[in-house]
């Protein structure tokens, strides 16, 4: 049967291998709903006309068979009328019917052996969808937090690099003051040495002032 070419691929598909290999798997999942739900909808239209051929092919059957007991059922009665060339006629056809149904027997069988098969690949369609729509939510929510750890990741590496801007700008400022203190020092060895015996000269020099004084203020009191 065509269906069942069509279709073999669903019944040896991993819905969780499909999603490992995905790039995006929110997306990848949403897609393989989509198609699983389209090829649902088209297995149970296959189902259905299979169904409808193995329910045609068991009637068949069953029309032949009642058709060879009531040929049987005559055959008895022409030998009990005494008729017994009748008796053979519905022999014969009784042979004829005989291997009709073994035809139709296969033909029932056949059929009733796709129609499992179709079952069996709407039931693993109808779990894979269930699984998926389990899971789509528990995924879309992973998602969510790997795009959120992204974005803190990139806020992060945004404040290393201010973080390495503030130490280079730290740096600078170092240097600047040991240049001030340089330089500082640089000037005060520049300066001129004091003088400390000309200070301490002025120093006698001031008393040696008062003591005139002194002495002045001392006559004018005499006289």
């Amino acid at each position: 049967m065509g269906i069942l070419t069509r279709f073999r691929d669903i019944m040896t598909s991993n819905i969780n291998a499909l999603l490992d290999k995905a790039e995006d798997p929110e997306k990848m999942i949403e897609q393989c709903l989509r198609n699983l739900n389209s090829d649902l909808g088209k297995v149970k239209s296959e189902t259905a006309s299979i169904m409808a051929e193995e329910q045609r092919a068991k009637r068949a059957l069953d029309e032949c068979t009642a058709e060879i007991n009531k040929m049987e059922t005559y055959a008895i009665k022409a030998l009990e009328a005494g008729n017994e060339e009748d008796a053979k006629k519905f022999l014969e056809k009784k042979v004829a019917l005989t291997t009709k149904e073994n035809g139709l027997r296969e033909a029932h069988i056949l059929a009733a052996s796709n129609v499992s098969q179709m079952r069996q690949m709407h039931d693993k369609l109808v779990g894979d969808i269930g699984e998926l729509e389990a899971r789509k939510d528990m995924i879309k929510g992973k998602m969510a937090v790997a795009k959120t750890q992204e974005r803190i990741n990139k806020i992060g590496s945004s404040v290393n690099s201010s973080n390495r801007s503030i130490s280079a700008f730290d740096r600078m400022e170092e240097k600047a003051n040991q240049a001030l203190d340089k330089a500082n020092a640089m000037a005060e060895l520049n300066a001129s040495p004091q003088d400390d015996i000309k200070e301490l000269a002025t120093k006698y020099d001031n008393s040696t002032s008062v003591d005139e004084e002194l002495a002045a203020l001392k006559a004018r009191l005499n006289k």
